[in-house]
């Protein structure tokens, strides 16, 4: 005999109650969010579009019509007279409307975007879809991340390189300027990462985790001067979180410290996890006061099945390690990683800023040193 139908309490209060309705006003609410980001990407793009087509104008009148700077200026005044309660129409917005689209249309630049569209084995666009592409990667970014910070860079294989990572990761305009102030392009290209990446995941992934890693993070902002503990500098890290944060790059969300993970009857500990929201993975911290040994490889691998295995939920990816180390030889890394099967990533940290240009190479190095007191206590 079938259970009776349950009874619905169909009142004002009655609704606002039920786990329906808290669910239809949950579905309602993402959506509405998820419109207004849309409209407001698309007010974006039409606006980058306008002050690029201005740039433009302005710049090819000056080349046909040998108009000098000035023009810049009779413009502005023009279009505020004309659109009296619209913004953005100031003389050094329009100047900075034509820098904006000379930087990006010139050849230099274009040929460092192909460069990019090769290793990534696309198909290379040229002449006009060439141009349609800087256009549509440019309108990705908001405008005040090119007046403000984009348009200052002269390399121009750096800003294209920020002008992707915005794009990819949604950096906010100070998240930008920090990554700037950082160096992050420098290190990324100059330093040479350290990761089983590409044997540990599906190489679209890999590519994305290769771009999450830096060879070497900035903790400067810790503001030690002196030896310390592991333990001491993950307290340091988390009483100034913000700035790990910062340092770490855009999409990573603080999990927990000395996170609990269990394997049979025994329990073990994880120092940092972090959640990183544009790979969907769980990114565990290993801090390690002294250099790089093989055996941090397992120690982390073993760490990596657990969390894969325990707390990596539904539609999730694969659990990332990252050893944080203050010395590492890549040669014993690499050794270390091949024979690993979960995504392993090694990189070292500054305490302090490197010394200043006109003191490289006139003090010992720290090989030097230790040779020196070695020599001394031998003798």
């Amino acid at each position: 005999m079938s259970s009776p139908a349950p009874i619905l309490d169909t009142s004002r209060a009655g609704i606002l109650a039920s786990q329906d309705y808290r669910d239809l006003i949950a579905d309602l609410k993402a959506r509405i969010q998820s419109a207004r980001i849309s409209a407001a990407r698309a007010v974006n793009s039409e606006l980058i579009l306008l002050y690029w087509d201005i740039g433009h104008g302005i710049l090819q009148k000056q080349q046909m019509l040998g108009w000098g700077d000035s023009v810049v200026e009779l413009v502005a005044a023009d279009l505020r007279r004309e659109f009296p309660g619209a913004t953005g129409f100031s003389a050094q917005n329009v100047w900075r409307m034509r820098q904006f689209y000379t930087l990006h249309s010139q050849p230099e630049f274009l040929s460092q975007l192909v460069r990019e569209i090769k290793k990534s084995g696309r198909p290379v666009p040229s002449g006009e879809i060439l141009s349609q592409a800087v256009r549509e990667l440019v309108c990705v970014v908001p405008w005040g991340h090119h007046a403000n910070a984009l348009i200052r860079i002269q390399d121009h294989s750096a800003r294209l390189w920020y002008l992707q990572a915005t794009a990819r990761f949604g950096w906010t305009r100070n998240v930008l300027i920090n990554q700037i102030k950082a160096g992050a392009y420098e290190r990324a290209v100059a330093d040479k990462k350290s990761h089983n990446f590409p044997l540990a995941l599906p190489a679209h992934l890999a590519e994305q985790a290769e771009e999450m890693l830096k060879s070497s993070y900035n903790l400067e902002f810790l503001g030690i001067r002196r030896a310390v503990k592991e333990r001491e500098l993950e307290d340091r890290l988390i009483t100034r979180l913000q700035g790990f944060l910062m340092e770490l790059g855009y999409g990573f969300c603080f999990v927990g410290r000395q996170y609990r993970v269990a394997a049979g009857k025994k329990e073990y500990f994880i120092d940092l996890l972090f959640y990183h929201r544009f790979l969907k993975a769980l990114v565990a911290f290993d801090l390690k006061v002294g250099p790089f040994e093989p055996e941090f490889a397992g120690k982390m691998d073993f760490y990596l099945t657990i969390l894969d295995e325990k707390e990596r939920a539904p539609g999730d990816q694969p659990s990332i390690g990252i050893i944080l180390c203050a010395e590492k030889d890549d040669i014993e890394v690499e050794y270390a990683l091949r024979s690993k099967s979960n995504a392993i990533g090694v990189a070292t940290y500054e305490l302090q800023s490197k010394l200043p240009r006109e003191f490289r190479g006139k003090l010992p190095t720290q090989k030097q040193l230790t040779d020196l007191v070695r020599s001394e206590y031998e003798d």
